[in-house]
């Protein structure tokens, strides 16, 4: 699996607290410069600085936050971050709902500066900013307000370097093409992403592993069907086939090294490939729109199921007086990635050789070798790192058999990390 260990990490910006001259600086920039660039990085210092801001003049500091946070914003999408990457970054750092929203407003606001001029995949996510997702809590005084807005600030202004999955807003189109937008799909598409999600939905509910694993294996069988016959599509359309993008799904602790391999056991048996940023908490698959929605829906599922697996098997640990250990659930987890891993190559390689026409099997080929250089492309540094922790003996067994009920020899997972 394809991995960036480390983000690049970009330039913090130049210090912007105080104005030059003998003018004393807004009260604005004194807020800003004791609660982004104290030395001392704790909450002593974001409290100054929402007590400066609480005291200034609204409207005044309003402007001037505004300005700024836009600002910030645009270092951000320069920097290779989308809407969706700042809430994400916000909730792993632990900011809350409020702090959130602002980020939403100012990231809604600066992209609303460019009108008719903003491009069809960031004009699908200024769509999404207004979602109920991006809502916060209302209500707050003016410290708490402050507060929420240096949360905001501190976070963007700190935000490093990632790989950009497509141009900035406004800037110039290129001769290549950008990521395909995410939007919702459409007709016979929709439909069969409908009879996924009911598969999976099924899936997840059902209190029997086997009938878990069998409706998994039908989605699965789906989204292989699915990919084949968009592979089809795109070959006969004006202007050639589609180029590959790619989207970021977030890989949160615990037990991040097994949700990474799982994903990246998804990403491949739906011809898309997976690149772990360990650091960020986040996967970015790549791989053409038909298959990056499907994928992200089963691994979203395998997740839930899993959780579901897991505490069943614990159950069962309990009654036979053995206590829970973390050791269990990582072994648990490892060895339920490992082995689901592959029954979906399996599941996807048979439906594939079945579907695909001997004339279709170089449009499939060209397609992954699009998806393997637009990787190579993103990030053209990785390494691989061979991944233990699967120290538990009945860890791995119960987490084998939540995944298939046919044994497994490896105990040992494949990480790779830039």
């Amino acid at each position: 699996m394809g991995g960036s260990g480390s983000a690049r990490h970009g330039g913090g910006g130049a210090r912007d607290g105080g104005r030059s001259g003998a003018e004393s600086p807004s009260p604005v920039a004194r807020a800003l410069a004791a609660a982004l660039y104290s030395d001392t990085d704790d909450d002593g210092a974001l409290d100054t600085g929402a007590s400066l801001l609480a005291a200034a003049d609204p409207e005044a500091a309003g402007r001037e936050l505004l300005r700024r946070g836009e600002e910030y914003v645009r270092r951000a999408w320069e920097r290779g971050w989308l809407p969706a990457d700042l809430d994400r970054e916000a909730r792993r750092q632990g900011l809350d709902p409020a702090a959130r929203t602002v980020l939403a407003e100012l990231a809604a606001a600066e992209l609303a500066r460019y009108g008719n001029g903003l491009a069809p995949p960031w004009r699908r996510r200024l769509a999404d900013l207004a979602a109920p997702a991006w809502a916060g809590t209302g209500g707050r005084d003016r410290f708490g307000r402050a507060t929420a807005v240096l949360q905001a600030l501190r976070l963007l202004l700190r935000l490093p370097a990632i790989e950009p999955l497509g141009p900035p807003p406004g800037s110039r189109p290129s001769d290549r093409p950008a990521s395909p937008p995410r939007t919702a799909a459409a007709g016979p598409e929709e439909r069969v992403l409908g009879r996924i999600r009911a598969l999976l939905a099924k899936a997840e509910a059902t209190g029997y592993p086997s009938e878990a694993e069998a409706l998994t294996a039908k989605a699965q069988e789906l989204m292989a069907r699915h990919s084949v016959d968009e592979a089809h599509l795109s070959a006969g359309r004006a202007g050639g086939a589609d180029a590959p993008g790619a989207r970021r799904i977030s890989v949160d602790p615990p037990y991040e090294t097994a949700k990474a391999i799982l994903l990246d056991a998804v990403a491949r048996a739906n011809r898309c490939q997976a690149v772990w940023n360990e650091e960020l908490a986040f996967s970015t698959v790549v791989g053409h729109e038909a298959d990056l929605e499907p994928a992200e829906l089963l691994y979203t599922s395998l997740l839930v199921q899993a959780a579901t697996a897991m505490s069943r098997a614990e159950a069962a640990q309990r009654a036979g007086g053995r206590k829970r250990t973390k050791t269990f659930r990582q072994s648990f987890m490892l060895a339920y990635a490992h082995r689901l891993g592959d029954r979906l190559a399996d599941t996807a390689r048979a439906a594939t050789a079945h579907l695909a026409a001997a004339d279709l099997l170089p449009v499939l080929a060209t397609r992954d070798l699009a998806v393997a250089e637009e990787t190579r492309r993103l990030f053209p540094r990785t390494t691989t790192t061979r991944v233990r922790g699967a120290d538990d003996r009945a860890g791995w067994d119960d987490g084998t058999r939540a995944a298939d009920q046919a044994g497994v020899d490896g105990h040992r997972g494949r990480v790779d990390r830039g």
